[in-house]
């Protein structure tokens, strides 16, 4: 039986919200510079050169928007954290995924990237502090569920959930390279897009 299916296009890159297209229903993706956004959105659009990835962490500075048939559409956000530009640079990235998170009506679900092999950082535990603290819907997603050895994945499972005050169901993880769980959130994904 094949999975749930998400065909995705990508649509335009936006320095500001009003630069934005009207969506019915939008998923945004953030994380640290270095999770693995563009491979898991590729992984997820089942299309490798969907969104551009690259070993140069920070790459993502605009506000990129992919867009489903039914009109929903999926936001990169600018990554947070290490990225080789400066302090100024950095601080308008982070102005513009908040104002983007904080102001855009259309936002269903926010996909919060953890590292699945290092755990939450301190700059990851602030995100999701500062995500709740507005009440933003947010599902924490694990990524390089393959780096972590399986003697250690039950254990890294509950730290990094507990790390995040979340139950360990409550974390999806999942790895772009091998596919595990990569239909299950799909699926999710497509029903916030109301692709379902």
């Amino acid at each position: 039986m094949a999975g749930p299916r998400l065909e995705l296009r990508f649509l335009t890159s936006a320095e500001r919200l009003d630069q934005l297209p009207s969506s019915p229903a939008e998923v945004a993706v953030i994380g640290r510079s270095n999770v693995g956004k563009s491979s898991l959105i590729n992984a997820v659009a089942n299309n490798r050169s969907l969104a551009r990835t690259s070993k140069t962490p920070g790459r993502t500075r605009l506000l990129n928007v992919f867009a489903t048939p039914g009109g929903g559409t999926l936001v990169d956000l600018p990554g947070y954290g290490y990225a080789k530009v400066s302090a100024t640079d950095r601080a308008a990235w982070q102005r513009r995924s908040e104002a983007y998170l904080t102001g855009r009506e259309a936002l269903r679900m926010v996909l919060l990237l953890v590292d699945g092999e290092v755990g939450p950082t301190a700059l990851d535990r602030e995100f999701l502090a500062w995500l709740r603290g507005h009440t933003l819907p947010v599902t924490v997603v694990a990524t390089k569920h393959d780096k972590v050895r399986s003697s250690k994945r039950d254990r890294r499972r509950r730290d990094l959930a507990a790390g995040c005050e979340l139950d360990p169901g409550e974390v999806v993880w999942v790895s772009a390279q091998t596919g595990v769980n990569i239909d299950r959130l799909r699926g999710k994904v497509a029903a916030w897009l109301g692709e379902a």
